[in-house]
């Protein structure tokens, strides 16, 4: 599980500042567990972090069948209506999640992103579980 977790609060605050139209960030389990959040209300987060592990598992199966990827998904971007999600692989196990309005500039938000994950990517990462019991 993430560790210093208040350091942690402050990183996801400061991807929120730094990028215009940040609704909720989610971390996440690749089982979609929520590990950590900011803005949006705990349920939402958990229902986020949720559908997530199903939008992960889809895209690593499609990244499969290109011959030259090796798999893994690294990040997805589905434009929504009047905004957009992003899902960016975060660690071992671990998942970056944001949702933002049309405020927000795609590409500012994925480089953002990739930046968090660099700077704190060995405190995204959540162990594998089975049976709900960490492994």
């Amino acid at each position: 599980m993430i560790q210093q977790r208040g350091n942690f609060d402050w990183m996801l605050k400061q991807l929120a500042d730094g990028v215009p139209g940040v609704e909720m960030i989610v971390v996440l389990s690749a089982d979609g567990l929520r590990i950590a959040r900011h803005g949006g209300d705990p349920d939402a987060a958990d229902r986020l972090a949720a559908a997530c592990a199903g939008v992960q598992s889809l895209a690593g199966a499609v990244a499969q069948e290109l011959p030259i990827s090796n798999g893994d998904m690294n990040l997805v971007l589905i434009e929504i209506d009047r905004g957009y999600f992003y899902l960016m692989s975060a660690g071992a196990n671990a998942y970056l999640a944001v949702l933002a309005d049309v405020t927000c500039e795609p590409g500012r938000m994925s480089e953002m992103m990739r930046d968090l994950v660099v700077r704190i990517g060995a405190h995204l990462t959540s162990p594998p579980r089975r049976n709900g019991q960490t492994v």
